[in-house]
């Protein structure tokens, strides 16, 4: 292959095209992946849960479940590692990518695709998250000294080892929800704007609506309760992070 093999990765494929998912199976274990695969929704979710993939490739249409199904559920796994989520699917309208991007999913592949690309956009997701792919990420490593820590009144944000506390409790966040904080966090104090984050966020120009953003923010500040305050809506231009938790006390008197 290339240079860009060598990821030992866990991925689950879930596509009931046997030859498309045979196909995924070589071209994952060619790279360096360990791969498995099932047909249906209902396999695939036994799958993720038994084999904790750092990725999984699902196809939106599938015999038992939709695929929106199955990232959305996949998404309530609390008690799972979050993995990256790059949906699969012969739809190429807007409302399906739309659709897609609300339930969770990380990255978006329209049927016929390169699976070359495919290959490099995966590695590229796993490398924004930071994953330690393979058994080695079963291991604790002690925490570098230049390892980053963003804190913000009650959350603190651990991008390096893909970990989000709220008074100390922690909260599962996905790849996506990592990518919106650390964002906001680096641009503390400043308003970035729902196309700032379409195309920063996402790391590239999705056609899909601006409500995409307000769904996942919405979802976010769900997920980190009080903390979730943090993010403040900039009415017409898009969304900031305060400084100090005293802004937020001062915005709800």
């Amino acid at each position: 292959m290339s240079e860009e093999q060598g990821s030992s990765a866990r991925v689950v494929v879930i596509e009931d095209e046997t030859d498309l998912r045979n196909l995924l199976c070589y071209n994952l274990q060619a790279w360096g992946y360990q791969a498995r695969a099932a047909a249906t929704a209902e396999k695939g979710l036994a799958e993720i849960a038994e084999f904790r993939p750092e990725l999984v490739l699902l196809d939106v249409m599938l015999p038992d479940l939709s695929g929106i199904e199955v990232c959305r559920r996949i998404r309530a796994l609390s008690d799972l590692p979050q993995p990256v989520v790059v949906m699969l699917t012969a739809r190429g309208d807007e409302m399906d990518r739309v659709v897609g991007f609300e339930v969770g999913a990380d990255d978006y592949m329209v049927k016929p695709f390169s699976v070359r690309e495919l290959m490099l956009r995966m590695s590229a997701r796993l490398k924004a998250r930071a994953v330690e792919p393979g058994p080695a990420a079963k291991t604790p490593k002690p925490a570098a000294p230049a390892r980053r820590r963003l804190v913000a009144g009650t959350l603190e944000v651990d991008p390096d080892g893909h970990h989000v506390y709220v008074a100390g409790e922690e909260v599962p966040v996905s790849a996506l929800e990592m990518r919106i904080l650390v964002y906001l966090f680096d641009a503390r104090g400043i308003v970035r704007t729902r196309h700032d984050l379409l195309t920063q966020v996402w790391g590239y120009q999705p056609e899909v609506n601006s409500r995409t953003v307000d769904t996942h923010v919405k979802r976010l500040r769900q997920k980190l309760g009080d903390a979730g305050a943090l993010i403040e809506t900039v009415r017409g231009l898009g969304y900031r992070l305060t400084d100090q938790e005293s802004d937020v006390q001062a915005a709800k008197k």
